[in-house]
């Protein structure tokens, strides 16, 4: 997943003037850590991509001898990019602020900075499902607060902000509609599917039935607001035709609301019994299969639409970009939207459907790290 750019348009943000290319470098030459000039919000992407490995694969219904060691590995690593990620996020704000201020008015960079209350998010969930076998349960509860906290308070912002400059800033036609919009939206719907698991930590009563309903009222925040763009996503690819290749994998983006509104259905009835009284509780273990089941459904069609466009896409030449990362966070709700309906189904065919998709995850993941981590040991700045 990356900031993916759209088409030039002269009246796309009100901006100064370009300086002449040789003042430009002198410029920037002397800015320190000139390398972090272009680190965009979009590297979010690999901390939610690595986190949501860990997670699906702890989550699916058959374990492997030696499955949760490898997530929990796994998990170590989104950590460790996600502190990695906000250091150089951090200086780049710091040295390149004019930078990070065109990144904000710029409408195809805009939206991916809901990737950074999803990443917290991811991580936090990671560390309480499979960090505690590292860190313990009392730290792992503490550091999942903090970071749920953290992310459902950004991820709110986020969805207010950017939409916001879309309307009064930033000038986009639906033409231009892209995948990419959905990123502030899902915020919300990540917390409601990583909120129940604090739930049953907090004190029964007033508290946990606060934080069960918060989620939910997130959950239906993050559904409609979603249910508004994915009308314009579809017709401008029935209109439009096919987005350029390198674009090809965000059409993957629209997995994510569907697969993780199906997880946090899945998610929101596990926590209801312990928190919420009859008959809530009850129609929330059956929201969680009446709402996921068909959900899931148009999921897997998505999939295979998306599939079949970006088969089209390598086959005319796409090469590695940034947005490659965009196949594995919504393929990861998807596994854990897949082992949800598993768990209150019974039925089998939902577990092997996680695992399948898990290795979708797996693969795309791979494919998508190799290739980073080879661009950024030669030294080139990586295509978005």
């Amino acid at each position: 997943m990356a900031s993916t750019t759209a088409p030039p348009r002269a009246s796309a943000t009100r901006t100064a003037p370009a300086d002449a290319p040789e003042a430009h470098q002198a410029r920037t030459a002397r800015r320190p850590l000139p390398a972090l000039r272009h680190f965009g919000p979009n590297w979010y992407a690999c901390v939610m991509g690595t986190a949501i490995t860990a997670t699906a694969g702890a989550a699916l219904p058959h374990q492997l001898p030696g499955q949760r060691a490898a997530c929990t590995a796994v998990w170590a690593l989104s950590v460790a990019l996600l502190a990695l990620v906000l250091a150089a996020r951090a200086g780049h704000w710091l040295h390149h602020r004019d930078q990070a201020r065109a990144h904000l008015l710029d409408p195809a960079v805009a939206p991916f900075h809901g990737c950074l209350s999803m990443a917290l998010l991811a991580v936090g969930a990671g560390t309480l499902t499979v960090g505690r076998d590292v860190l313990g349960q009392r730290a792992a509860l503490a550091a999942d607060a903090v970071l749920f906290t953290a992310g459902t308070v950004l991820g709110l912002a986020t969805a207010v902000a950017v939409p916001y400059l879309m309307v009064v800033r930033h000038e986009v036609r639906a033409s231009e509609a892209s995948p990419v919009w959905l990123l502030p939206l899902v915020s919300p719907m990540v917390s409601a599917a990583v909120g129940p698991l604090l739930v049953p930590h907090l004190p029964a009563g007033q508290a946990r039935e606060a934080l069960l309903l918060a989620c939910f009222a997130l959950f239906g925040m993050s559904l409609l607001a979603t249910l508004l763009v994915l009308p314009l996503l579809f017709g401008r690819l029935l209109v439009g035709g096919p987005l350029p290749a390198v674009l090809t994998p965000t059409l993957f983006l629209v997995l994510g609301p569907l697969g993780q509104s199906t997880t946090a259905a899945g998610q929101l009835a596990d926590a209801a019994p312990g928190a919420i009284g009859a008959p809530y509780a009850g129609a929330l273990a059956g929201f969680a299969v009446v709402y996921g089941v068909p959900v899931l459904g148009f999921a897997l069609l998505w999939l295979v639409l998306a599939g079949a466009l970006l088969v089209r896409a390598a086959r005319r030449g796409m090469g590695f970009a940034m947005t490659w990362w965009a196949l594995t966070f919504p393929v990861g709700t998807c596994v854990t939207g897949a082992a949800g309906l598993a768990r209150h189904t019974g039925l089998a065919a939902y577990g092997w459907l996680a695992w399948a998709l898990f290795l979708c995850l797996v693969a795309a993941w791979s494919a998508a790290a190799a290739h980073t981590v080879r661009g950024l040991a030669a030294g080139r700045r990586l295509p978005r």
